[in-house]
C-alpha cells in the first residue's frame, strides 16, 4: 500500500508491495514487482492487481494503462509453489476456489473488458500463464529478444487457465498448437509474425514505442475509444445481422455518452472546414 496527498485529502493507493504504478502524462505504468521471481504470478500479486485495476479505473491521473514487469521479465507465469503446492497443501477447496477466482479477475475478466485501453509491453521472459495478461490487453509490443514459451508439456500438464483460449483468440491454429504440443520456445521476433503482438522493436526503442502509442491513446476522446474497442471485442463473437445491431447501438451509446461532441466536431472538420483529411491531417478535438 501507498498513500499519496491530493485534494487536501490522504490517498490510500493499493499498490506497492508486488506491484507498482507510475503516472506519466495520462499513462499509469504498471509494473508486476517480484523480479527475484521473474514476476512470477502468486496470490498476493493477484489480489494486489484486481486493487490496482479497480482502483485506476477511477483515477483520472490514468488514461491509458501500460503493463509492464521489473526487471529482465514481463512474468514467468504463475508461481509454482505459492499458486499451486501451497495452495493444494491446505486441503481446502474454498481456498483454492479464492486464490484462482483473483486469478482470473485480472489477468482476463477485468483486464480485457477494462474500461480504458490497456497495453502489454513484453520487456523479457513471458511464459506460461503471462500469456493471458498479455493477450487480455487491447495492444502489445514486445522485445525483439524476450523469450515466449509454453513449456507445461514438458513437465507433464497442458497450458493452465485460460491460456489456450487466449492464444486462439490471438494466434493462428497452426502456430499455437505447434507452440503448445511441442513446448518449444520462441522470440520477439516470432510472436510478432504470428501476431501474438502488435510489434517487436530492438529493447532500446521498446518503452519509447509503446509510450508514443500510448500518448496517442491518451490524447484521444476517451468514450468514443471504449465504444470502439468494446464494440470489436463483443461483435466479433455474433452473427452479422445481431452485430450490426449491436454496434449501432453503442454507436448510439456513444453519442449520448461523449459530453465533448467528438462526432459534431469531427464533422465539422471534414465537411465544413476542410481541416481533417484521415490520413493526411490530424482531427483537432479541441476545434
Amino acid at each position: 500500500m501507498s498513500t499519496a496527498a491530493g485534494n487536501g485529502r490522504v490517498r490510500t493507493e493499493p499498490w506497492g508491495d508486488t506491484v507498482l504504478v507510475e503516472f506519466d502524462e495520462g499513462i499509469a505504468w504498471v509494473t508486476l514487482n517480484r523480479p527475484d521471481k521473474r514476476n512470477a504470478m502468486n496470490p498476493a500479486l493477484n489480489d494486489e492487481m484486481v486493487r490496482v485495476l479497480d482502483h485506476l479505473e477511477g483515477d483520472d491521473r490514468c488514461r491509458v494503462l501500460v503493463l509492464t514487469g521489473a526487471g529482465e521479465s514481463f512474468s514467468a507465469g504463475m508461481d509454482l509453489k505459492e499458486y499451486f503446492r501451497e495452495v493444494d497443501a491446505t486441503g481446502s477447496t474454498a481456498v483454492q476456489i479464492r486464490v484462482r477466482r483473483a486469478s482470473a479477475e485480472w489477468q482476463w475478466k477485468r483486464l480485457a473488458n477494462w474500461s480504458k485501453p490497456t497495453i502489454a509491453m513484453v520487456n523479457g521472459w513471458c511464459f506460461g500463464g503471462a500469456f493471458t495478461p498479455l493477450v487480455a490487453c487491447d495492444l502489445a509490443f514486445a522485445d525483439e529478444d524476450a523469450q515466449f514459451g509454453l513449456s507445461e508439456v514438458n513437465w507433464g500438464i497442458p497450458p493452465g487457465g485460460v491460456v489456450s483460449r487466449a492464444l486462439a483468440a490471438t494466434v493462428p491454429q497452426r502456430d499455437a498448437l505447434y507452440h503448445i504440443m511441442t513446448g518449444e520456445p520462441f522470440d520477439g521476433r516470432r510472436a510478432a509474425q504470428m501476431r501474438l503482438v502488435n510489434e517487436a522493436l530492438p529493447a532500446g526503442r521498446l518503452r519509447e514505442r509503446t509510450r508514443e502509442v500510448a500518448l496517442k491513446l491518451a490524447s484521444m476522446n476517451q468514450v468514443v475509444l471504449h465504444a470502439a474497442k468494446t464494440g470489436y471485442k463483443i461483435a466479433q463473437e455474433m452473427p452479422w445481422e445481431q452485430a450490426e445491431d449491436y454496434l449501432y447501438a453503442k454507436l448510439d451509446q456513444s453519442q449520448f455518452a461523449d459530453k465533448a461532441g467528438a462526432r459534431a466536431k469531427g464533422l465539422t472538420q471534414f465537411l465544413d472546414q476542410k481541416s481533417y483529411r484521415p490520413g493526411l491531417s490530424a482531427f483537432d478535438p479541441e476545434k
